[in-house]
């Protein structure tokens, strides 16, 4: 019997054969600047000393919101020469923030709160959630929607999630503006203002895209495992061609599913804003690096240009920050997407309950409708220490204080 049992066991060993990785493509280690003061688990570290050690990154940072994704970790930024990763980009290509302010009545979130809690749960929808009035736009007419075959199946899919927000960290809400300083960029007078700010991607229209083209990179290159995820594409070849042209689509669907959001809930509060502030994330650009043209990837990092507007937000009862970039040449022209997370959903969701998320609610003073256990405010790093650890990188020009917050 052991001797059956033996020969059995070592059928079942046989190993699983592989091709092998391309054996033409040299990993050697580069540095990059990090930029700390908060804690950054191990896991991002190790996929950022991956990522440099590509013989297409020239140069790279990483954020002090850092925390560990796919291939690229969350927070990092790496300028490439001559080609795009779709993994460095990310899954939820051209994801963005984007405020809204207003000048209303000092007392207008208190005084007209239940009004707008109802409009907010009316006039925004998440996950696969869809408006019935479905809207339109000329950004669903594009000619890459035609032109790209593999955009054209997810053509009916952007058009049916257009106007809609994600599910996960993904929101829309109302809170208070505070302008601090009379000599700011947005030409306000310091002081409190009524705000909408949202939170979401290309949905899955841009899941899709970063998934197609990333399998073709990795089926091209063959890399070894542990940078597998970083395959690139050439900008010169047809897939890379191909990818840019359905990247910048992704981006631009993006701010105007955000544009419509806003909108729509203008004209159903009654108001009009006096002024827009936005910026994205998980995307690249051609941009200037020592003299040179590179494509700098920013994966849960955004662009942080000398007098670029921005906004970096907290959790669901912390401050988003309104922010001015530095143009620091260290960060390449970065800074971070948020507060990050500091533990995984998993782990929130079986490290809290309920009641110790509605306890911090009370206490914040901010009503939530929707929202899950993944996104306590407990699961992401303080934003505050966040924010100070990029003091070479902005200057802070306001704050978001959210008192009303839609998530699925």
């Amino acid at each position: 019997m052991s001797k059956k049992k033996k020969k059995k066991n070592k059928k079942q060993e046989k190993p699983q054969t592989r091709q092998p990785a391309n054996s033409n493509i040299i990993l050697s280690p580069k540095s990059y600047a990090l930029f700390g003061g908060v804690p950054i688990e191990y896991g991002a570290i190790e996929q950022m000393e991956n990522a440099m050690s590509l013989p297409v990154s020239l140069a790279g940072a990483l954020m002090p919101d850092a925390h560990e994704g796919y291939g690229l970790p969350i927070g990092g930024v790496i300028a490439t020469d001559n080609v795009i990763i779709p993994y460095a980009v990310g899954m939820d290509i051209g994801c963005r923030m984007t405020m809204t302010i207003y000048e209303t009545e000092p007392d207008f979130l208190d005084r007209y709160r239940d009004m707008l809690k109802g409009i907010l749960f009316e006039n925004t929808r998440f996950g696969t959630d869809e408006f019935e009035d479905r809207p339109d736009d000329p950004v669903l007419e594009r000619p890459e929607f035609r032109e790209i075959k593999f955009l054209r199946k997810h053509h009916q899919t952007a058009i049916r999630q257009f106007g809609t927000s994600g599910r996960g960290n993904h929101f829309v809400e109302f809170g208070e503006v505070t302008i601090l300083n009379e000599d700011n960029p947005l030409g306000i007078k310091p002081g409190k203002y009524f705000g909408i700010l949202s939170h979401s991607g290309s949905r899955h229209f841009g899941y899709e895209i970063a998934k197609h083209y990333s399998k073709i990179a990795e089926e091209k290159l063959n890399l070894p495992t542990h940078v597998r995820k970083l395959s690139w594409l050439e900008l010169d070849s047809e897939e890379g061609q191909e990818y840019w042209k359905a990247m910048n689509l992704a981006g631009d669907y993006a701010r105007a599913n955000h544009h419509y959001i806003h909108r729509r809930l203008a004209q159903a509060i009654g108001i009009q804003p006096i002024k827009l502030v936005e910026n994205h994330h998980n995307f690249a650009w051609k941009e200037t690096w020592n003299g040179r043209e590179v494509i700098v990837h920013r994966k849960g990092a955004t662009p942080a240009h000398k007098g670029a507007l921005g906004i970096i937000p907290g959790d669901m009862v912390s401050p988003a920050y309104i922010v001015q970039g530095r143009g620091n040449e260290r960060s390449l022209n970065s800074a971070s997407h948020g507060a990050g997370r500091a533990m995984s959903r998993n782990k929130a969701k079986k490290t809290f309950t309920r009641k110790d998320l509605e306890k911090v609610l009370k206490q914040a003073k901010v009503e939530l409708i929707g929202g899950g256990l993944d996104e306590v405010p407990m699961a992401y790093k303080d934003i505050n220490q966040v924010i100070n650890a990029q003091q070479e990188l902005i200057d802070i020009v306001g704050k978001f204080q959210p008192r009303i917050v839609r998530m699925e």
